[in-house]
């Protein structure tokens, strides 16, 4: 599978987790740093997309402790939070 229908796959699966929170955390995330990836980072966020919502979720807001398989820049990056869009 070339690069852009790895990544257009990838967006779907970003967007659409099936709880907004979700959404727009991983959506956002998504949006902001994947057209800057290796296919060694698409490769983990594929593996990543695999895991529990509220898992990704708590590994971002640092309220559970991030397994080891994915400490790394893209954890470092989806700790930031400054890609979720807030309405003012």
């Amino acid at each position: 599978m070339d690069r852009e229908h790895r990544l257009k796959r990838l967006r779907f699966r970003a967007w659409h987790r099936g709880v907004k929170e979700a959404d727009l955390l991983i959506g956002g995330f998504f949006d902001a740093h994947a057209e800057s990836w290796d296919d060694a980072e698409i490769e983990l966020f594929e593996i990543l997309l695999e895991e529990q919502d509220v898992d990704i979720m708590a590994w971002a807001m640092g309220t559970a402790i991030v397994p080891a398989r994915y400490e790394g820049t893209i954890m470092n990056a989806l700790k930031t939070l400054n890609y979720v869009p807030i309405s003012r």
